[in-house]
């Protein structure tokens, strides 16, 4: 029987091209078979590159033969969000109003990506302007969760998270505003990022002066990411706001946590969590305590306050960049997006400030946890994941004993933005749908987030465990 390549994790991938073991060709080809084979199921893409991304990986064996001098993600086929520009590729945002739009530059992360010897082989799904949580976009439909079809498999970047975690491709490019890389990660059972605000330049938007907005890996192991990191990290004046300061990502991330001090907070103080996501991330918790670590748990003290901020500060992003496509597309959008930029669009400019204080409050708490703690852990999403035609945001609600019911546990991490935050795969429902943990590490620790990332993949691990595809 063949060797199944498209098992291969990244860091695999790339070592075994390096020494010549398989040629990217090969690689790239089981990539592009494995997309042919779940995309009918799935929806994670809505383009592939089949014939330019044999070419590059034909010119990437000749680099290879040729003793070339490589990059550290040579060869390995990745896709990328169809928020992302690509040059010279129809990049619609989920959205009629964008459906013929073709960008002539490369993103900075796919033009590192690409610098690093990465192959494009297909654009990943988003909801239209990656709004939401669940994966729909009134362009291409819903993208379904490869651990159970019928379900959905979270958001805005959950293409690119099902590809990963169907084997499409071992590594791929997400954006998160809002835990739009976490979501996804939680709910298909993979690794997914959010950096330290800056980490990696962002230009995805008109403008670089919000301070909520990341790019970040999904992959299927904590190496895999730090890969990503490695390749598309360091300060870039397309994006005013990105970090001077580097980290050095070149070297495997250790996973001992031993005398780490973590903090866990299960609900925020606010939350209803689903009992068998309380259960997964205590077990992980447990974990990381019989590797070494010493878990606490504290209470952060928010309230539904700061998700509620986080709303309106959304409401206005949308309102901003996209409220001009409301007079020719409105009739066709996501009647979400809709009523989500109408009402941006009245919020004053003052009130909007003033967003800035419940901002500055659930700063000050959790800079306080971080004061004695080294990271504060909690569960990515409170629910475990709904089927695809659910309406996501009646499920936003006050429950009978006043706590917030809500899907995710992320968005509040977005206006604490320096801090870096992963989400892991914690263990596994009764039905076998994966939970994530949250680590949450302290102001431009990414080193400290993946490092208890991976003590949680050591004393837990998932990326042999795969979807019944």
């Amino acid at each position: 029987m063949a060797e199944a390549l498209w098992r291969l994790t990244a860091v695999e991938a790339a070592a075994r091209i390096r020494a010549g073991d398989v040629s990217p060709v090969e690689v790239v080809q089981a990539s592009l078979d494995r997309i042919e084979a779940v995309n009918p199921t799935l929806n994670a893409f809505c383009f592939t590159f089949p014939e330019r991304a044999l070419e590059a990986a034909r010119a990437a064996e000749r680099a290879v033969a040729g003793g070339a001098e490589l990059g550290p993600l040579h060869g390995v086929p990745i896709a990328i969000k169809d928020l992302t520009p690509t040059r010279g590729d129809r990049t619609t945002l989920g959205s009629y109003s964008h459906e013929h739009h073709v960008p002539d530059h490369d993103s900075v992360v796919v033009e590192r990506l690409r610098a690093a010897g990465a192959i494009m082989v297909g654009k990943t799904m988003t909801p239209e302007f990656a709004y939401s949580s669940f994966t729909r976009s009134p362009l291409w439909g819903p993208t379904r969760n490869p651990w159970n079809p019928e379900l959905n498999p979270g958001g805005s970047s959950g293409g690119s998270a099902a590809a990963v975690a169907a084997g499409c491709v071992p590594l791929a490019e997400g954006t998160d505003m809002g835990g739009s890389v976490r979501i996804p990660a939680s709910y298909c059972g993979i690794v997914g990022h959010k950096p330290a605000f800056g980490r990696i330049p962002l230009d995805v938007v008109p403008s670089s002066w919000d301070t909520i907005h990341h790019f970040g890996p999904l992959a299927r192991t904590i190496d895999d990411a730090r890969l990503f990191l490695l390749a598309t990290s360091g300060s870039d004046d397309r994006d005013a706001l990105s970090m001077t300061e580097r980290m050095d990502f070149s070297a495997a991330v250790p996973g001992d946590v031993a005398g780490m001090r973590l903090a866990l907070d299960v609900d925020l103080g606010d939350y209803v969590v689903d009992p068998q996501v309380e259960r997964e991330v205590r077990a992980a918790a447990a974990a990381l305590a019989d590797a070494g670590a010493i878990v606490e748990e504290v209470e952060l003290g928010w309230t539904r306050a700061v998700a509620d901020a986080w709303g309106e500060h959304w409401s206005v992003y949308l309102a901003a960049w996209f409220g001009d496509t409301l007079p020719e597309y409105g009739d066709r959008m996501d009647p979400t997006v809709k009523r989500l930029i109408e009402h941006g669009l009245k919020l004053d400019a003052v009130t909007f400030k003033r967003l800035e204080l419940v901002r500055q409050d659930a700063w000050a708490r959790l800079a306080a946890v971080h004061r004695d703690y080294d990271a504060l852990l909690c569960p990515t999403m409170a629910q475990l994941p709904l089927p695809v035609d659910t309406d996501e945001y009646a499920q936003y609600r006050t429950a009978p004993d006043g706590r917030y019911f809500s899907l995710d546990m992320t968005s509040q991490f977005n206006f604490t933005s320096p801090c870096p935050a992963l989400s892991v795969p914690a263990g596994w429902s009764d039905e076998g749908l994966p939970v994530g943990l949250q680590i949450v590490a302290r102001k431009h620790r990414d080193d400290e987030a993946l490092r208890i990332g991976r003590a949680v993949e050591r004393v837990r691990p998932w990326a042999d465990r795969r979807p019944p595809l």
